[in-house]
């Protein structure tokens, strides 16, 4: 048995050998996503974004709250404008994200208490953009009113101590657990990267089933199993299991290793996850094809399911604030329980136990195809190709 192992996975050695579709799947279009998607976000947050000014003040202090906001990290101020009209023109053009209106007469109406009003336009077509540079005006806006009021109560003759309890009566001990940095390559990268490797693993698989009875080569594989459908699948999907999770382990050292993600979880807790991940994979993509033995339809059933992975994995929007059907559904997505498991276990350090439900689920999707091995079988003896 292990000799005809062995040699079925010589032939899928040579499969792979010669067919370029297996060279950039496996290997070239990993190393480029991962490359890209860590390049791309290396600041870890949107920097330098443009804004704009309009200030019809043009006094000291209305000039001092232009140069606070262009101090933050995220604000960039690119122009000023005349009026809000120009200003919203720029923001429809793309121009700017956001921009700031300091109407005339705020800076006399700060220092006679009058309560002036600033207005601040920012685009929430980008959820990230917008959301940076509210935080920013916001904060500039608080800013400048409380240097008016911090100048007015020293001339008052408060005390430090005194000026700071009333501008500020409750004070902020604000703990960012697991990410200080609010990096989006953190959290972005750990969670895309997985998911396309785990979409590349679901399309190989169907693609190596199907490419048996798209060349009418199926029964070969049979032969050379002496007809054990465990065999044939034992020796096929050796070589794609050692590549992929060659590939996967790549990626953690990358990441945490080289980039230094934070993974408290420790590197074993890492190379089981790496290990069920793969496994999970191969065994929805020859689920896939057992439930419809054709090339074209297993692939696209793949495609579809690695795409809303994306979706239900509870990265970008909870899932918990989902429709109850959505959230149910979610648990039949490998990459669901893939960023549980690297957020429980990995991101935050906690035990095993913990996670115990999704690594369970990791384990069922790997045993999928029993379930189907004996249709993808009778596929194999039929060998009729539906294209």
């Amino acid at each position: 048995m292990l000799k005809r192992i062995y040699n079925i996975a010589l032939r899928e050695c040579s499969y792979l050998r010669y067919n370029m579709m297996y060279l950039f799947c496996m290997l070239v279009f990993p190393i480029l996503v991962t490359v890209f998607f860590t390049t791309m976000m290396n600041d870890g947050l949107p920097q330098n974004m443009p804004v704009g000014v309009v200030d019809n003040d043009n006094t000291s202090t209305s000039r001092a709250l232009i140069r606070k906001l262009d101090s933050f990290q995220a604000s960039h101020v690119v122009a000023h404008y005349p009026n809000t009209g120009e200003a919203r023109k720029a923001i429809q053009q793309n121009q700017i994200y956001a921009f700031l209106y300091i109407p005339k007469g705020t800076t006399d109406a700060l220092l006679s208490s009058r309560q002036p009003k600033i207005s601040f336009y920012y685009s929430q077509a980008s959820v990230t953009s917008g959301a940076l540079l509210f935080r920013d005006l916001k904060t500039t806006a608080m800013l400048g009113s409380a240097a008016v009021g911090q100048a007015t109560m020293r001339a008052k003759g408060f005390t430090d101590q005194q000026i700071r309890t009333f501008l500020q009566p409750v004070v902020i001990d604000l703990h960012m657990i697991g990410n200080p940095w609010a990096s989006y390559n953190l959290y972005l990268s750990t969670m895309l990267i997985p998911g396309i490797l785990m979409l590349f693993i679901f399309l190989i698989t169907a693609y190596s089933l199907g490419t048996e009875l798209k060349f009418n080569t199926a029964k070969e594989l049979l032969d050379m199993a002496d007809n054990n459908i465990f065999v044939a699948m034992a020796g096929k999907f050796l070589p794609l299991f050692l590549i992929f999770i060659s590939i996967f382990y790549a990626y953690m050292y990358y990441v945490f290793g080289h980039l230094e993600f934070p993974h408290p979880g420790g590197v074993w807790m890492m190379l089981l996850l790496g290990f069920l991940a793969v496994l999970a994979s191969i065994g929805f993509g020859v689920f896939a094809f057992g439930l419809m033995p054709s090339l074209r339809m297993s692939m696209s059933v793949c495609s579809l399911w690695a795409v809303l992975s994306f979706t239900t994995s509870g990265a970008t929007f909870p899932i918990f604030a989902m429709h109850h059907s959505i959230e149910a559904l979610a648990q039949l997505f490998p990459l669901r329980h893939y960023y549980m498991i690297y957020q429980i276990c990995i991101f935050n350090g906690f035990p095993f136990v913990d996670a115990w439900f999704n690594f369970m689920a990791l384990a069922i999707f790997a045993v999928l195809p029993l379930f189907v091995i004996h249709k993808i079988k009778r596929a194999m003896q039929d060998a009729v190709y539906i294209p």
